[in-house]
């Protein structure tokens, strides 16, 4: 093995990070590095497994723990007899610094909350070889009351476009074909840096000063902190890819208040009317928690009613979790089987609009980037898998059906074709090239 093995768990932001640790422990081959996600309770326990089961298969490696799980509870990771050492957000970029080959479980945590600027390192991450993952932003200045993760992060801080847009030529010029800009509320990006510029400003100075970048993408969004600038980007602009995933968490004005979140019900059909209006190829992802606390039978209904009014395709279901530390752990709870019971309700009434999208997709040329195995995604981020035609005879017909196909071995990963939708294969689209 060269190098660490690295464990990722949870967002894109540790994709990213987790590459950049990768590099910074380069000849580190005796190490299991795990960064953890702290999001639901859930996660923090596939975090303990994660390390649990890795031990078990090289007992001879030091786990270094680290990510947001590992900086909200440092202690309960460093308890763990399979743990070397445990690193907090702010640590992990200096991995090699921290590494004592003297072994010894050992705690480096600093207080995220006095952190006031961004490396120029956080920039710097990607998790495969045709889509990088750059981080422009990290840290939270909201509050929303089930949401750890300020904690684990700290406040927003913001990387300098230029950093940014060097970054993202470098990785253009080693053959990345497409960029996606991530951070823990990335649509806060700018205001603690001089000028206080947009994220639209960032996005469009990226497109502007990389000509040579094909697709460019964002993670999640706030819907009400879209500024104009880039909402004519996202709906103008060919190299912006149609898709967006939107950090919703509920459909119910009521539920909305109490999670503290900043929008509203009506906001979030709106900003979803608009932008599809403009652009009707928009492809829509969004985040909705199920059973949060006081939720009401008829709150829950208008949380599944807005994945069909904001044409929800793309939806991350997650059942409510208290973490403890945050106020909404102290509200009344909804029962777990109710809880359960809500969040299978959400996931159906997003898998049924998913499935008439991808039904809808069939017969359409999409632009597919190849990842691997013939396999990738359109432009839409609609997973496509690509084939060959088995005769020449079925191409001449014009007509193609999906056991007239099979699998490509041929295609390149990293090219971008242009791919006939035939069919929808286990929420899969799967086409010829043209």
């Amino acid at each position: 093995m060269s190098g660490p093995e690295m464990i990722t768990l949870g967002c894109r932001l540790n994709l990213a990070e987790s590459e950049a640790m990768r590099a910074l422990a380069a000849d580190a081959d005796d190490l299991i590095i795990v960064n953890s996600c702290a999001v639901t309770n859930e996660a923090v326990r596939q975090t303990r497994q994660a390390i649990r089961r890795a031990k078990r298969i090289r007992p001879e490696a030091r786990v270094v723990v680290t990510g947001c799980a590992a900086q909200v509870e440092p202690e309960s990771f460093a308890a763990m007899p399979e743990v070397s050492l445990v690193l907090g957000n702010l640590e992990k970029m200096s991995l090699a610094a921290h590494l004592d080959p003297a072994g010894g479980s050992a705690i480096r945590v600093s207080d995220l909350m006095a952190v006031r600027e961004t490396a120029p390192h956080l920039a710097s991450g990607f998790a495969e070889r045709s889509r990088a993952f750059v981080e422009v932003q990290n840290g939270c200045d909201h509050r929303c009351t089930f949401c750890i993760i300020p904690y684990g992060r700290g406040n927003s801080r913001s990387v300098p476009a230029g950093i940014v847009v060097d970054r993202i030529r470098k990785l253009v010029d080693d053959g990345f074909r497409e960029i996606v800009l991530t951070g823990v509320d990335v649509t806060s990006y700018g205001p603690d840096l001089p000028g206080d510029p947009s994220l639209g400003l960032l996005v469009e100075r990226i497109l502007r000063h990389v000509p040579d970048l094909p697709r460019l993408r964002l993670s999640s969004l706030d819907c009400i902190e879209i500024d104009p600038r880039l909402e004519e980007i996202v709906t103008g602009e060919p190299r912006f890819m149609p898709h967006l995933h939107m950090s919703f968490q509920a459909g119910d004005d009521m539920v909305l208040k109490r999670m503290k979140r900043r929008h509203s019900r009506a906001q979030a059909v709106e900003t979803v009317r608009r932008l599809k209006a403009r652009r009707p190829e928009l492809a829509i992802g969004a985040d909705l928690i199920a059973g949060f606390p006081t939720e009401t039978d008829e709150m829950h209904s208008n949380s599944v009613r807005l994945v069909d009014e904001c044409d929800i395709v793309m939806g991350h279901i997650f059942p409510f979790s208290p973490k403890r530390g945050t106020p909404a752990a102290r509200m009344p709870r909804v029962a777990p089987e109710v809880v359960k019971e809500r969040a299978r309700r959400l996931r159906e009434a997003c898998a049924r609009r998913r499935a008439q999208w991808l039904e809808g997709l069939v017969g359409t040329t999409q632009r597919v980037l190849v990842e691997r195995g013939g396999s990738g995604h359109a432009e839409n981020f609609a997973p496509v898998r690509v084939n060959q035609i088995r005769s020449s005879r079925a191409k001449s017909r014009g007509v193609v059906t999906n056991s007239e196909q099979r699998p490509s071995t041929s295609l390149g990963t990293n090219e971008v074709r242009e791919v006939l939708i035939t069919g929808v294969e286990g929420g899969v689209l799967v086409g010829v090239p043209e």
